[in-house]
This record gives structure tokens, sequence and C-alpha cells, in this order.
């Protein structure tokens, strides 16, 4: 197939016009080590609950195993750099902290329109194109590919990196039949610098380009469905859902511009620094109607509730006592056994005063095990001078 002279500084063009920051093109077959990166990954177990990540691993190894008539892959990168600090509200106690990306609009919403409207141009441009369009929901490896594509590299915390827009981008990726003239690779640019690596509150890089996602806090508030482990919830800090720390202090991300973001990544008012109070007082019905629209809402009410109370447990407020007290009698284990480590961070005496009181009636075990454990939690609270 002949294809139109420039097509694809046409198709960069115009994906700039649809709000894309970053575009790149790459062969399909251009990312070759990603498939041994990942099975050595998920072999190591590094991927802890995600089992989609080893279900699927056979496609997610290079573009052709998922659709094999593709000949280049389009990535695109989609701007969401904050206008302001996101470790700003490090050490505010009483509110939550939720990762920039989802504080305003669903991505995956965003970056598929922009991808579909893409797609849609390039059929209008060259009508025998046959393409698919991907967010990351599909099991598809878009940072080896944007980097193989000129987007970026990936830096040492394993995330993608760009010159001109730091760390905060959003990748999709449209497959094609296309022949399409590819783009360079992009270079690593990380040199000596370690910074991501040492701002891990829970240590989850075991070596540069490494990510031990089990000690991830994004893969603990998120993924993770059961109890955190207790090693990880002082680390948590604040955070309720996600985490920005190896991000926000990439020295790249100086040349970020916060106004070339996606207007619909504008941080919503009530999720730039919920209160943990009323975040601890939320029912289903009041965790689907504050988190409508957003990312968050595919953790559900049990997940963030439990995040929050790692938050509570971290604050050194006495005022939320009345709130963890309250969800020891949650219907569920997650929740209750959140609020009884809480519990014993905020009040030692009381925590063991409830204990007497409850945990020969507690049904689960895990909660138990919680209840087992408050003695040691409130003596490591003491003292560390909480």
């Amino acid at each position: 197939m002949i294809l139109p002279a420039g097509i694809e500084q046409a198709i960069k063009a115009e994906a700039r016009a649809l709000g894309f920051a970053a575009c790149g093109i790459a062969r399909a077959g251009a990312a070759p080590q990603a498939a041994v990166r990942l099975r050595a990954w998920l072999d190591a177990g590094a991927h802890g609950d995600m089992l989609w990540m080893e279900e699927r691993a056979h496609q997610r190894g290079s573009p052709a195993s998922l659709w094999p008539e593709v000949k280049s892959v389009i990535m695109l990168g989609m701007s969401y750099a904050p206008p302001t600090d996101p470790l700003a509200l490090a050490d505010e106690g009483g509110i939550g902290r939720i990762s920039v990306y989802a504080q305003g609009q669903d991505y995956h919403d965003i970056v598929k329109k922009g991808l579909k409207a893409l797609a849609r141009w390039l059929v209008a441009t060259v009508p025998d194109a046959n393409l698919k369009v991907f967010v990351d929901t599909a099991p598809v490896m878009e940072k080896p590919l944007a980097e193989a594509a000129g987007i970026g590299w990936q830096g040492k915390h394993s995330n993608l990196v760009s010159r001109e827009e730091g760390s905060w981008l959003f990748l999709g990726a449209i497959m094609t039949t296309l022949e399409l003239e590819p783009d360079a690779p992009g270079e690593t640019h990380c040199g000596s610098c370690n910074a991501c690596m040492a701002a891990c509150p829970t240590d989850a890089f075991p070596a540069p380009y490494r990510l031990e996602a089990r000690r991830c806090i994004s893969y603990l508030t998120i993924e993770h469905k059961g109890a955190i482990p207790r090693e990880f919830r002082e680390g948590i800090g604040n955070r309720i859902y996600g985490c920005d720390d190896c991000l926000a202090v990439c020295p790249w991300n100086k040349f970020a511009d916060a106004a070339a973001a996606n207007r619909a990544f504008v941080a919503r008012a009530e999720l730039v620094a919920p209160e943990l109070m009323d975040l601890l007082a939320m029912d289903d019905a009041g965790f689907r109607q504050i988190f409508s629209g957003s990312p968050i809402k595919r953790i559900g009410r049990d997940r963030m509730v439990r995040n929050a109370l790692i938050a509570a447990g971290n604050s050194e407020l006495p005022g939320l006592l009345p709130r963890v007290l309250a969800l020891l009698d949650d219907p569920a284990p997650v929740v209750r056994g959140a609020a009884v480590w809480a519990l014993a961070r905020l009040d030692p005496m009381q925590a063991a005063a409830e204990r007497d009181r409850r945990v020969t009636n507690e049904p689960d075990e895990s909660v138990s095990a919680e209840w087992g454990a408050a003695d040691e939690v409130s003596a490591q609270a003491i003292s560390s001078g909480r």
C-alpha cells in the first residue's frame, strides 16, 4: 500500500490537535526484550495479586501476540502534569492523599476518546487502514512500546519519563496494519540519579528499573484486596489511593508544563485534600456519589475505608477515634481489621479494653489476628513517640 507523503507527521499533528502531548511510532516488534523481562518479573511473583498480568502474559509480550496482522504501533501520551507539588500535603495527618492521576476524570475514558478520534481521522485519511485502539485495560506493554517509539524512556522507577513532559503521561496505543516510518527509540537520561528509588517509603525498588509490586503503595492501596501487611502501614502515611513519590521527585519534571495538561484531568476540589473524618463515615452509596466518574470507583467502598483507617492510624489525631471505634463493627472484615490497627495506634488503653470485650466473638480469623497483634502495634507506636 502506498501511503500519503508525510503521513507520519500528519498523524502527529492531528494527535496534538486532539489533546495528546506526545506521539511516536514504533515497529510492532520493536521491543523484543519486553516479553523476557515480563516473564522474569512474573516468575519472581513480583506482581502480587495482579493475576491478570500472568493470565494474559502470552498476549502481553508483544503486539503481534495480541494481533498477528499488526505492522506498526502509534504510541500516544496525554499529559496530566499537576500545577502544585504532589508531596505538599504529606504532613497533613487529617487529610487523605490521592494520587494526582486520580483527582480528575477517569483517564481511561478521556484517553480512549482521543484514541478513537485519531483512529477515525486516520481511516478517513487512509481508507484501507486497519487498526485497533488500546488503553491500559488491554494486555499491551505500553511503556516499552512508548520507549521504542521515542516518546521517552523507562526510568529507574520503571515508569516512562519524557524530556518534555516529565513523569506525567497517560499512555495509549493504536495498532495498525500500515507500515509507517518508525521514530528513533528513546534514550535513557537517568544517569547516576536514583532520587525515585530513594524516595520510596516502602523500598519497592530492589534494583534500578525493577519494581516489587508487593511493596508498592499504589499496589497496596489499589490492587491489593485484603489486609495491608503490617510492615508497610506506617510507610503509607496519609496516602489513601496511590502514591506519587517516585514520580514527583524526578528532576525531569521541572520541564513539565501544567498548562499542557488535558483539562479533563484538572483536580476535582473534593479530591484534592479529602478529610479523613468524612472518608471514615462513608457508606457504599456515599462512596459511589463522591467517586462517580473517577478511576477510584473501581476499588469500592471497603478498600477505600480500609485505606482511610491506615491513614487515621498514622495521623496522631485522637479526634478520629469515634469514627474508628464505629468501624470495629463494620460488616467487612478488611475494614474491621484496619480499624483494630488504627485504634491500637491512636489509643492503646482503649484498644486493650475493646480487645478483651470483642476478640472471643470475632468470626473472622484475619480480624482476630489484628486483635492478637494490637499490643505489639501499641508498643511500637509508643516507642516511636506517637
